[in-house]
């Protein structure tokens, strides 16, 4: 059977490159959906956490959040989150959504925050791009 198998190999090096390749692209995706439901919620789970009182961090620029914002929102930029450590102590124990345009630089927040002892620290996928994609409400 082993033999068959090692022939079959030898006489189709594509076909066997080509399933590994599969292989290790389904595993990459797999890994990395796994590593983002620990750190992401989704719009409707972000809305029953504030409804039970998370805290909504926008962390984009000031001009962004001006333009319109998750209703209780509190604007704190990206860069300043990461230069004043401080803050952290202000959410310990608390439940935190970040949110930025798209999600990708509150996903870092929330891993800075997660990093730094907020162990209920989350992005909302999509960033506020989602958020208005599901219809729900944003302050000015």
């Amino acid at each position: 059977m082993m033999s068959q198998l090692l022939e079959f190999a030898g006489n189709h090096p594509l076909l066997i490159t080509g399933i590994v390749i599969a292989w290790c692209a389904v595993m990459f995706y797999e890994i990395r959906l796994k590593s983002q439901g620990f750190s992401h919620v989704s719009t409707n789970d972000a809305v029953r956490l504030i409804n039970k009182g998370a805290i909504v961090l926008d962390v984009r620029k000031a001009e962004e959040f001006q333009q319109g914002h998750i209703v209780n929102a509190k604007n704190v930029d990206f860069a300043d989150l990461t230069a004043d450590e401080k803050q952290h102590s202000k959410y310990k124990n608390k439940v935190v959504l970040t949110v930025c345009n798209n999600g990708m630089q509150s996903n870092r927040a929330a891993t800075l925050l997660r990093k730094a002892g907020l162990e209920e620290a989350y992005s909302i996928r999509g960033g506020l791009a989602g958020w208005r994609k599901e219809n729900m409400p944003v302050s000015k």
